[in-house]
């Protein structure tokens, strides 16, 4: 039987480390805010939302949101986020995505100020990533999956890595940040010959593939850690992952549920990057 890797109990550790950090910031005054940006109405979009204004409040940083119709011009979402970028009580902003089809997202996620990217979405924020230097933020999903390796004490160095998706959204960043902690990194997709076979090598699987039951009990081994970031409706209609938990979970050494693995843990990282972000804007009231 695989050790579980309950998300729940790193967002909880999280959760502490980010209200004494508020309150330090509380107490000079400084109120961190993060403003969530919304088109439509997408369930998946409302769900992320209430998540996120919920753990806010759970910490003490203030939340704002604006939303939008589906129709919205795309030159009236530029002209809010620029406002965002101006208004200096605001020290995170969170645009949630896809945007609608007629829009340009790369122009329109680019508008927003590295420092304020939360999330990692702007091509300053990624290209900090790659090179190491702090222009923003890295994208929380990836970054909640390290910080599951990180609590269960799960060290990455010399390690064989698979990564499953190659998006911007998760994994090609988790890529690079696993690739800083050592780890040796295959990234596979949908044109990877023999996946199971590829799969099977590694001592780490993380997957976003996207799609449910990609990870079967052939793509896996005795002593592997498994990382499932995938959200997918399966064929029994229920709430799943990428990995197929019931054949998975009792080959491999350890394996984070779906939902309660990295899904928990990902709006203790925004709220994280927001308080960060908070600091790094108001560093000369720390110098004082």
């Amino acid at each position: 039987m695989a050790k579980l890797l309950s998300g729940k109990e790193v967002a909880s550790h999280l959760n502490e480390d980010n209200k004494n950090r508020v309150r330090v910031l509380q107490e000079k005054g400084i109120q961190p805010c993060l403003c969530i940006i919304r088109i439509g109405e997408n369930p998946g979009d409302m769900a992320y939302e209430r998540g996120a204004l919920a753990r806010c409040k759970n910490t003490g940083v203030s939340c704002r949101t604006v939303s939008f119709p589906a129709d919205v011009s795309q030159e009236e979402l530029l002209t809010s986020i620029q406002a965002l970028n101006e208004d200096a009580s605001v020290h995170g902003v969170l645009l949630l995505r896809p945007l609608p089809r007629h829009m340009d997202e790369a122009k329109v996620v680019n508008s927003l100020r590295p420092e304020k990217d939360v999330d990692g979405m702007t091509d300053l924020s990624m290209s900090g990533l790659l090179s190491g230097r702090k222009n923003g933020f890295a994208p929380c999903t990836p970054e909640a999956a390290m910080a599951v390796l990180e609590y269960y004490g799960i060290d990455c160095t010399g390690k064989r890595a698979v990564v499953i998706g190659r998006s911007l959204v998760f994994g090609k960043p988790a890529a690079l940040m696993l690739t800083d902690r050592n780890a040796t990194v295959t990234v596979c997709h949908t044109k990877t010959i023999d996946l199971p076979a590829v799969a099977r090598e590694a001592d780490l699987i993380m997957t976003a593939a996207g799609h449910a039951w990609t990870v079967r009990a052939e793509c896996v081994r005795e002593g592997q850690t498994v990382i499932d970031v995938g959200i997918n409706e399966g064929p029994d209609h229920k709430l799943c992952g990428d990995a197929a938990f019931e054949e998975v979970e009792p080959i491999v050494a350890a394996i984070t549920p779906v939902p309660g693995g990295v899904g928990a843990v990902t709006t203790s990282i925004l709220v994280r990057h927001t308080v960060e972000a908070c600091e790094r804007q108001n560093r000369r009231s720390f110098m004082d």
